[in-house]
């Protein structure tokens, strides 16, 4: 994938790059209170604020649509910022390079669906514009992807992506879960893609943002994208995930930004633990073999006597029995106890396999 660095087009006034804006453009004066407050801070790179907002019911607000550009043309005018909204299919686009919007975004409900970003990718073809695009709303990296792949493939080079959590019909503080390995994940596969986290969207509520915001920066990633109203209470959409711009610059204060590398003396020591390291997942591997060796036999036993592969009270002893031995070595439980599935899975895959030869 070819991609210009952030800084290239994101000017940062320092680390982290910061978007911050309302989550809707509800009105001029709305728009011009909270730049006011974004401004006093002077982090601030991109403004962003919702145009067109897709919402799961009807009646509810979705956005002011073409006169909200023309508010946002105002306060960019007005306060020299650089503003970003989000397009959703192709007559969005067009209006918004219609109005001068310096950088577009792809939402979470579009990135699910190729057919709208090939819309939206069609349009830009040809057009020098940077395009940031959120992972789909579920855990599906290859979408991710291929909706990053459609906006490159139209000639995009200033490109990044928005991590903002995943859809998760279980029980989770977050009103979206993070799933931190699926962007670690998309970085593995394309290093020099910027990622930016929206803490917003994945807390839910202002509560959780400083901690999501610190655990971005502590994986790396390269900005934040965090909604902001001047007065949250009022606001039309997402009231209770928005942060004011004084309770923003308290975060920002708050925040420790890592360095990407260790110095020389500290590098030594990193070199030092990681070999351990190595030297550690090599025994590791070692008794790994050892196991599915182990685990050959009593295939072939099983094979040889008839019996089933899946032993139910097997199983559950495995996970009674080594949830106590992690707890004894001060291990957690719940890490151990994805470890045995794997284990598990692995386990059934080669019985299943010898059955079968």
């Amino acid at each position: 994938m070819n991609n210009e660095a952030l800084d290239s087009w994101l000017n940062c006034p320092q680390a982290p790059c910061l978007i911050a804006g309302p989550c809707g453009a509800e009105s001029m004066e709305q728009l011009r209170a909270t730049a006011e407050g974004l401004k006093e801070l002077g982090k601030v790179s991109l403004f962003r604020a919702g145009v067109w907002k897709p919402r799961t019911r009807p009646n509810a607000f979705e956005g002011r649509g073409e006169e909200a550009l023309k508010w946002l043309q105002a306060i960019k005018a007005e306060f020299g910022f650089k503003i970003t909204v989000e397009v959703a299919n192709a007559q969005h686009t067009e209006l918004a390079l219609k109005y001068g919007i310096d950088v577009l975004w792809i939402g979470a409900r579009s990135t699910v669906n190729p057919f709208s970003v090939q819309e939206i990718a069609d349009v830009l073809k040809g057009v020098d514009i940077p395009v940031m695009v959120k992972n789909p709303i579920h855990a599906d990296l290859q979408l991710w992807i291929g909706a990053l792949e459609r906006v490159n493939n139209a000639g995009i080079k200033k490109l990044a992506a928005i991590h903002r959590g995943f859809h998760f019909s279980g029980n989770t503080k977050y009103r979206n879960k993070p799933m931190w390995q699926i962007p670690i994940e998309l970085r593995t596969h394309f290093p020099s893609l910027p990622i930016i986290c929206d803490p917003s969207h994945i807390s839910g509520n202002r509560e959780l943002i400083p901690q999501v915001a610190q655990k971005a920066l502590d994986l790396g990633m390269n900005g934040l994208m965090i909604e902001s109203h001047y007065n949250p209470s009022l606001a039309l959409s997402d009231a209770q995930q928005q942060l004011t711009p004084a309770q923003l610059g308290e975060l920002l204060g708050r925040l420790i930004v890592r360095r990407e590398q260790a110095g020389e003396q500290e590098r030594n020591q990193l070199e030092e633990l990681r070999r351990m390291i190595d030297e550690i997942d090599d025994e590791i591997l070692n008794v790994l073999k050892k196991r599915v060796q182990v685990i050959e036999q009593i295939g072939l036993y099983k094979k040889e006597h008839n019996v089933t592969i899946f032993q139910l009270e097997r199983w559950q002893e495995m996970l009674r029995t080594r949830g106590q031995w992690a707890d004894k070595l001060g291990l957690s439980r719940q890490h151990i106890e994805r470890i045995c599935q794997l284990l598990h899975e692995e386990s059934i895959r080669i019985q299943n396999a010898l059955m079968n030869d």
